[in-house]
């Protein structure tokens, strides 16, 4: 399955309730969200742009993705204004038979070495998706990071 036809059935307005976890033993923080996802780039690319907020203070993401047709792989560009700050990630994965979409990369997290970031998309059977993100600690496995389940606006 093309990730450009997963998101294309998603194109439209979303809202949900935003989870984010600071670390595993922090408690939740939650806030409101709205989403869009929209074909831009002549329909070569999808878009799926987010609001949040930390602490009561906006915050927006945009995650852009595209896919190679010969290869068949995934890639993306992701920058959320809380979690990137002034910089933007370059993501590589796949999407799955069942229309899942996954992209990692990684961060600088000084002095140490960089941690991994992973971007799921999984549509849902009630015409849904759930936007999930994890940390990846150096030579550790994925902690949930960010989990957002989006239903579409209405009227």
């Amino acid at each position: 399955m093309a990730a450009i036809e997963t998101l294309g059935r998603l194109a439209g307005d979303w809202q949900a309730i935003s989870r984010l976890w600071l670390s595993p033993q922090d408690p939740v923080r939650e806030s409101e969200s709205l989403a869009a996802i929209r074909s831009t780039g002549r329909e070569q690319f999808n878009e799926l742009e987010y609001s949040w907020a930390f602490d009561g203070r906006p915050q927006v993401g945009r995650l852009i993705l595209g896919q190679d047709h010969a290869s068949h792989a995934v890639k993306a560009v992701w920058f959320d204004s809380w979690h990137m700050k002034n910089d933007f990630m370059v993501c590589q994965g796949s999407v799955d038979p069942t229309g899942v979409v996954a992209v990692k990369g990684t961060y600088a997290a000084p002095p140490g070495p960089d941690w991994g970031w992973e971007i799921i998309i999984e549509p849902d059977a009630q015409g849904g998706f759930a936007l999930s993100m994890y940390n990846i600690p150096p030579g550790g496995g994925p902690e949930l990071a960010v989990e957002a389940k989006y239903t579409r606006v209405t009227g």
